[in-house]
């Protein structure tokens, strides 16, 4: 029987119904592990070869995670689960549903050793975790490969290559090296009508106008094309860089704000949660030194701001109980339930 802190962000999860869940975090309850579903079998779906699946998970956006409550709730209530730490209802896998393991960096290293036996898509997440290990001078092992490559469920005329990095130090180096790889021309950026319509989706998945979601893009450097396939690269903390057990703290929702603050701290911004300490806080132009920091469940906004930036966030407060140094705080979350999809950030210029 594995151990709920085996599991971490972005491995996936086979139960015996063949759903495909993706974990969301490395801090899980003891007994079940944090995850959405994201794909199920499905004879009309556009994923797999002998099986087909169909993907579940519309995007990556707070309210379409929550669609996917409603099609667990159809079909298997066990994955309903209802955190009395974190004050919400979410999808997890209990450790007893779980038929399989999937983690990335050991697909990665399979695909390594099993050169004859790849396809084309294979063959190209391959070429690009050699081309930002060679630049960055980060490790093979400290990748791996997510996704449905993963899954071995891809389909090479459209699949992405999703890639994980594992470790603070060696997110650094990658951020620096994409950099220069994108100079050299092997990997580009969004750019022209691909970057318009991107701007246009993201306009009607969060509350961004278009042109504010391509600003938004220019703060990110893992994103873009591969020889003409789409990237993505995802941090991960190595185990050893988790601080924090299931319980250390507990969340007791507040209410839905908009605050104004400054950025103190990005140390956390690399991963999923995405968390930006703050000072200089305001809630309608009245100082609140109580919250000291936001945190994002979407992606979308890891890594995106710098200390000392002055940024304006919509999301849920909420009182943060540390349970370990019996201190009292709040704290913002942009990406929660209660939202809707209306909570945001953004930076002030």
């Amino acid at each position: 029987m594995p151990y709920s802190t085996d599991f971490r962000d972005r491995d996936f999860i086979l139960t015996p119904e063949v759903f495909f869940f993706c974990v969301v975090g490395n801090i899980h309850p003891k007994d079940r592990v944090i995850a959405y579903i994201k794909y199920i079998q499905d004879d009309t779906g556009r994923w797999g070869r002998t099986r087909r699946f169909r993907r579940i998970l519309e995007s990556y956006t707070t309210p379409s995670v929550k669609r996917t409550l409603q099609v667990i709730e159809e079909k298997n209530h066990e994955y309903l689960f209802k955190s009395d730490i974190l004050s919400l209802a979410m999808s997890a896998v209990p450790l007893e549903r779980i038929q399989k393991h999937f983690r990335p960096e050991e697909k990665l290293r399979n695909l390594l050793n099993e050169r004859n036996e790849i396809d084309p898509l294979e063959e190209k997440a391959i070429k690009l975790v050699k081309e930002i290990s060679a630049e960055s001078g980060v490790p093979s092992r400290f990748f791996g490969i997510t996704g449905s490559i993963l899954l071995g469920i891809h389909n090479p005329e459209f699949s992405d290559l999703d890639l994980t990095v594992y470790g603070t130090e060696n997110t650094f180096y990658i951020k620096e090296a994409m950099q220069s790889l994108y100079k050299q021309g092997g990997l580009r950026r969004f750019k022209g009508k691909y970057l318009d319509e991107w701007a246009e989706r993201k306009a009607t998945q969060f509350p961004h106008y278009p042109e504010e979601a391509k600003k938004l893009y220019k703060r990110m450097w893992n994103r873009g094309f591969f020889n003409g396939t789409l990237f993505s690269i995802h941090p991960v903390k190595l185990n050893k860089e988790v601080k924090e057990v299931y319980g250390d703290r507990i969340y007791i929702p507040k209410d839905i704000v908009t605050i104004r603050a400054r950025i103190t701290d990005t140390d956390e911004a690399f991963f999923l949660p995405a968390r930006y300490g703050l000072d200089n806080v305001t809630v309608a132009n009245r100082v609140q030194s109580s919250i000291t920091d936001v945190t994002s469940y979407n992606g979308f906004y890891c890594d995106l701001f710098k200390k000392g930036e002055y940024i304006e966030a919509r999301g849920k407060l909420e009182e943060v109980r540390d349970l370990r140094r019996n201190l009292i705080h709040k704290r913002l979350l942009v990406g929660s339930f209660e939202a809707g999809g209306t909570d945001y950030m953004k930076p002030l210029i």
